[in-house]
């Protein structure tokens, strides 16, 4: 995609947040990808307040010194960054055109409410949160959603399995 192309793409994304209407064309031409099977409901093993967490976002939040999400592949980026939850905050960027994350620069915790799950730990309602947590590119596409499927997907559960996370919060941008 060209540096254009990219512009674009986040001029778009800027005037659809202050102006919803005009996205409802984008929303209406949404083809929704379906998976096979029931969705697995899992009762937690713990407690919350015994249960050690961990975030997963498509926000494309990373590391500022990380490879950033590759924003000139039209049908996205399905690699995932590992984030250092203790070090997260002080170096981040977001790398996504598709959606407006001038308030979430401000403020992380709108996309990933690190801080706020800090202090449900603080207060005793939650366990422990992991170290390590995982960001991906919210806009995959086409060819890139078996890769994410059938490998980066894969990737992450096992990694949040060895580091024996209980629970995981999900948070879509």
């Amino acid at each position: 995609m060209s540096r254009f192309g990219r512009i674009k793409n986040q001029f778009l994304a800027r005037l659809i947040t202050r102006f919803p209407r005009l996205g409802q064309g984008f929303i209406d031409a949404y083809q929704v990808q379906e998976s096979a099977g029931a969705i697995p409901w899992v009762k937690p093993a713990k407690p919350l307040r015994e249960a050690k967490l961990a975030l997963v976002t498509t926000s494309g939040i990373h590391h500022r010194h990380q490879v950033p999400f590759d924003m000139a592949d039209t049908d996205g980026d399905p690699s995932y960054r590992v984030l250092n939850g203790e070090e997260l905050f002080a170096d981040f960027q977001v790398t996504h055109d598709y959606y407006d994350h001038t308030d979430a620069e401000k403020d992380p915790n709108i996309i990933f409410p690190l801080e706020r799950l800090h202090e449900l730990v603080s207060e005793g309602v939650l366990g422990q949160l992991a170290q390590t947590h995982y960001a991906f590119m919210g806009h995959i596409d086409g060819r890139h959603i078996a890769t994410l499927v059938e490998k980066t997907a894969r990737e992450v559960a096992n990694r949040l399995k060895a580091e024996e996370v209980d629970l995981v919060l999900l948070t879509p941008a």
